[in-house]
């Protein structure tokens, strides 16, 4: 059971309204007006487990979540947070595009296994391998046909070849090392070591090309060992949108791009447009995971709930920063908020 007590004598009053607009006050509490009561523990702090649930179907190591805020979160802060068990939501002050770039750029910092790399056919021309490369910063390409790999190319293959118009497969490397889908990391590792390349071609039972692995997604995997990833070893990441007229090219290009979470973030959340976009969201992409918010009541939660959300975002006006109940007047003291709203989610 866990134990609260007031800290001081200063309760804030809270006001609402009934239906007929009759205004009741009753009290509420942040968190400067309790403590909890300590009580005899056998746990020691190393012995800590603070993983929690973000979403219905996505856990984190760290109960921490970088705020969608053009100051706060765009690539490289998400990235820091998944590695660290965490998760970062990508801003919504941005083109559709550039949100979309964003969530990519933490897909790709670290995958288990690639599964849609970038190829290239072997009657391609060396100018078109080496724009692809320099176009999306690789080292090398995959050289794949009629859904096999016969080749890979690397930038050590192309050095001394001054004639752009060689065919890919007059250059390639074409032994290859490859790996079963499912290969332990272990196992992927000796193999890289023992022929010394950077890349690993990823291959079916019938001998199907199904992706790559890579030394640097390895070491950046065991680097990391609590880092927030999905199913195929990527991080994860969350990406913010409104109820704007952009919101339905936005929600593409982001699902698009791979985000594991998108955020319906407004000032607001318990409002008919936020409703109609979680519900419009769900039916579109069933499994998607959805966060919803701003509330600070029960009834806002359920609604939210009911429309499909997965989590629901709580808190108007708490932060240090923030003046929403200075300007507008309007909120509800965190503390008082969490526990209503948790009751009804649960």
């Amino acid at each position: 059971m866990l134990k609260v007590h007031l800290d001081s004598e200063r309760i804030n009053p809270l006001m609402s309204f009934e239906d007929d607009m009759t205004p009741t006050i009753k009290t509420a509490l942040t968190f400067d007006d309790v403590l909890l009561v300590p009580g005899y523990s056998e746990v020691l702090p190393h012995q800590v487990n603070t993983e929690t649930q973000f979403t219905r179907n996505i856990r984190l190591k760290i109960p921490l979540v970088s705020a969608a805020m053009d100051t706060v979160t765009e690539g490289a802060t998400a990235i820091a947070m998944a590695r660290s068990g965490g998760i970062g939501v990508i801003h919504k002050n941005m083109s559709p595009e550039r949100q979309a770039r964003e969530v990519m750029v933490v897909k790709r910092a670290q995958s288990g296994v690639v599964t849609d790399p970038v190829t290239i056919g072997p009657s391609d021309t060396l100018r078109a391998a080496r724009d692809l490369i320099a176009a999306k910063g690789f080292s090398g390409l995959p050289v794949v046909e009629n859904g096999r790999a016969v080749g890979i190319l690397t930038n050590r293959d192309m050095r001394f070849e001054a004639d752009d118009t060689s065919l890919v497969r007059d250059v390639m490397t074409s032994e290859l090392i490859t790996v079963k889908e499912g290969a332990d990391r272990s196992e992927c590792r000796k193999l890289l070591h023992r022929h010394r390349i950077e890349k690993l071609l990823v291959v079916n039972e019938a001998g199907d090309f199904k992706g790559l692995m890579t030394i640097r997604d390895i070491e950046g995997a065991e680097r990391h060992p609590n880092a927030s990833t999905d199913r195929q070893g990527r991080l994860l990441v969350a990406a913010a949108v409104g109820t704007g007229t952009d919101c339905d090219d936005r929600i593409e290009a982001l699902v698009g791009a791979g985000v594991d979470v998108l955020v319906v973030d407004t000032a607001h959340g318990h409002s008919q447009g936020v409703l109609n976009a979680v519900s419009s969201i769900r039916k579109r992409y069933p499994d998607l995971e959805i966060v919803a918010g701003n509330v600070a009541t029960a009834a806002a939660v359920e609604a939210l709930a009911k429309a499909g959300a997965d989590a629901v975002k709580v808190g108007i006006g708490p932060g240090s920063i923030c003046t929403t109940r200075v300007v507008a007047g309007v909120g509800v003291p965190q503390f008082t908020a969490i526990l209503e709203c948790s009751a009804a989610a649960k």
